[in-house]
């Protein structure tokens, strides 16, 4: 028990449960696996509170006791947090004593995981001598171990946790390679810095998009395949019950069963899917992309008119690189904690930016996180087109909603009246997609769209009588809410409202885009079967007008919900999940998702978001746009006219159309606050 709260990081909870042990411990001479490494993880935890004379009590006897039982792999661990605790009190040579002694120790049997921990513990000594030097060498020694580690995990899921787990190596990396930079200005460190920053971003993307472009399934065994299929649809039937029993008043024991049944078979087809990249001669055969460095971001990435902001959040400070094709420049910001709270700040104040008490709350909140993250760089931003790489809560803030920050008064002018604003998980991440969709054909066609599925058993769709009105391309919505928003609770909900304005918005994007060049899936068509059928394959922009489901738990069960009834009123599975995505064959340019939250889902630090909108671009997609909140049908079908009016009328790239239509409604003071316009983002590809 002692072990699970020292994991959660309630270090208090843990020191009361670790005493407890040792005094039985104590009572039956237990000192081989007990008392010693009790008394360890007891000193840890004082170490956590801040005690550290108690703390050194602690690790000294279990150290004695250690050595005299032989227990080597637990007296590595003892000397290292010795180590810890003396430069906790200011005598680093002190504590690079217990660290050298760890170390050659610690090789001796094999575990490069500690080693590398060991590695970085004299890193930061080294550091606080100011033997810079020394410092860069332990750590990049470190960094290799982790980078060597994680290739031999064939799991994706714990390979990004892993790297996630990793985070602080290429932080502190990152933070010693700008004090160089800061110390030899002519050096080069800002450029190995931001080199280091790509190697921490999204490296589970880069490597999933890698595979996507082949077929890693080929040439396996049959009955893996199958039974991927079953594990498949076996989650799907799982998913649908657990919503369906919390849309009632499930008792907690009927909530516990139901959640472990279900993480249960994600582990399981977890599992699945790495003995199918274990057996896959292709994936075999695959080679791993490496993260860009400057000269391959300035060639790759950018253009003259196109501008790369990068962010990476420390803990004790974090930076901002500003990158175009011929210069960088770097900026030091305040730490994490400092950023990630404005940046919270600021994505509940857009939420309530429609209301009349939260407006000009939320214009100062975005004029505050401007003044921090943008404003350092403000001289430098003097091109069309802003290229974000976002960092922890950053990602959840839509920059094109910030203020400009060269603005000198208190008048609210948003980013996006200067700028265009495309989100990027990472540098390395465009240039990959780019790569492998230079040689594509262009689909044929312009546009699919789907749109106004069927929720509800009572529709009166169901009702052939009315099912011509109901099909008439210009429906008055007259009697439906006004104010549906396109989402669902986190922890399911059956009963999903018709949205009677992406009807219109269909309507509105078939007749710019042209009845000749586009496909209307509507009503029950709107389903499951249409998205998997290959004549998707034919259209160059998918659109998803219909609620969406997240699931920031379980990224892979996050998705949009189609049609649920068949025309005879027969249920079927009209979830569209983030798993299933990855089966998709799309030709895309573009996925648009015009649901509520889905650009949303599992924060993993370094890897981002990961949910949905990974999924269409593993999928095929080049870009997709998606929605950071809740936002009203109405004000999504508006902005949604708009976008495509720009695209197909005016001819605008899609990240310029979307601009256009931002601006054009944020210029309308019906329209003005951003809740209703600045939720919707695009991410990956602008051209």
């Amino acid at each position: 028990i002692g072990f699970v709260y020292s994991t959660l990081g309630d270090w208090q909870k843990s020191l009361d449960y670790f005493n407890q042990a040792l005094l039985l411990q104590k009572n039956i001479d237990d000192r081989r696996w007990g008392e010693a490494t009790t008394l360890t993880s007891i000193g840890i935890a004082y170490t956590n509170l801040g005690a550290l004379q108690p703390a050194l009590d602690h690790l000294n006897q279990a150290l004695q006791l250690h050595r005299a039982v032989g227990n080597r792999a637990w007296e590595v661990t003892t000397l290292n947090q010795l180590g810890v605790v003396y430069r906790s009190l200011g005598q680093t040579d002190k504590a690079l004593e217990y660290f050298n002694s760890a170390l050659p120790l610690s090789r001796t049997l094999g575990n490069r995981n500690v080693d590398a921990n060991i590695l970085l513990n004299i890193a930061r000594s080294e550091r606080a001598r100011n033997n810079l030097t020394a410092a860069r060498e332990r750590t990049e020694a470190a960094i290799a171990i982790t980078e060597s580690l994680r290739t031999q995990i064939v799991n994706q899921d714990l390979r990004a946790t892993y790297l996630a787990s990793k985070r602080e190596y290429y932080e502190f990396y990152i933070d010693l390679l700008m004090k160089l930079d800061q110390d030899e200005p002519a050096g080069g460190h800002g450029a190995e810095a931001l080199q280091a920053s790509e190697r921490a971003q999204a490296r589970n993307l880069l490597e999933t998009l890698t595979e996507a472009r082949i077929d890693i399934r080929q040439g396996v065994d049959p009955p893996l395949l199958t039974e991927e299929r079953n594990l498949q649809q076996r989650i799907n039937e799982t998913e649908l019950r657990r919503v369906r029993l919390l849309s009632g008043k499930p008792t907690t024991t009927q909530t516990q069963a139901i959640e472990s049944e279900l993480s249960s078979l994600l582990t399981a087809y977890s599992d699945l899917q790495a003995q199918i990249r274990l057996r896959s001669p292709r994936y075999a055969a695959l080679t791993l992309p490496v993260p860009l460095n400057l000269r391959d971001i300035q060639a790759q990435v950018l253009d003259d008119d196109t501008i790369l902001l990068e962010y990476s959040l420390g803990e004790t400070r974090s930076y901002l690189w500003v990158v175009t094709r011929t210069q960088l420049k770097s900026f030091v910001l305040p730490k994490r904690a400092v950023v990630e709270a404005t940046a919270r700040h600021v994505y509940e104040s857009f939420i309530d930016s429609h209301k009349t008490e939260g407006r000009r709350a939320s214009e100062l909140a975005a004029m505050e996180l401007s003044r921090m993250v943008l404003a350092p760089a403000a001289e430098l931003l003097d091109k069309k087109r802003l290229l974000v790489v976002g960092d922890g809560a950053l990602q959840f803030v839509p920059f094109a909603a910030l203020a400009v920050p060269s603005d000198q008064t208190r008048t609210y002018k948003p980013l996006i009246s200067r700028f265009e604003v495309i989100s990027l998980p990472s540098a390395s991440v465009l240039a990959l997609i780019r790569k492998e969709n230079a040689d594509r054909q262009p689909a044929p066609q312009a546009v699919a769209v789907l749109a106004d599925a069927v929720f509800q058993r009572n529709d009166s769709r169901f009702n052939q009588g009315h099912l011509k009105a109901h099909l008439d391309p210009t429906p008055s919505g007259e009697g439906l809410p006004r104010d549906l928003l396109r989402s669902a609770e986190e922890f399911g909900l059956l009963n999903f409202p018709r949205l009677p304005f992406s009807r219109q918005e269909a309507e509105d994007i078939v007749a710019q885009a042209g009845a000749n060049r586009s496909f209307k899936a509507l009503d029950f068509a709107a389903s499951r079967e249409t998205v998997f059928n290959e004549n998707i394959r034919r259209y160059r922009i998918v659109h998803f007008a219909t609620h969406g489901l997240l699931n920031s738990q379980h990224p892979e069960l996050s998705g949009v919900v189609l049609s649920l009834f068949d025309e005879q009123g027969r249920p079927i599975d009209g979830f569209l999940r983030a798993h299933e995505t990855y089966n998709l064959k799309l030709n895309a340019d573009l996925v648009v998702l015009s649901g509520c939250r889905t650009a949303l889902g599992k924060q993993i630090r370094g890897e981002g978001l990961v949910g949905l909108t990974r999924g269409f671009m593993y999928a095929g997609a080049k870009s997709v746009v998606a929605s950071l909140w809740d936002v009203r049908d109405e004000a999504t079908s508006e902005l949604m006219r708009r976008f495509y009016e720009k695209m197909f009328k005016d001819g605008l790239r899609p990240a310029a159309a979307l601009r256009a239509a931002q601006v054009s409604m944020w210029s309308e003071k019906r329209w003005e606050p951003p809740y209703h316009w600045a939720g919707f983002v695009l991410q990956g590809e602008w051209k």
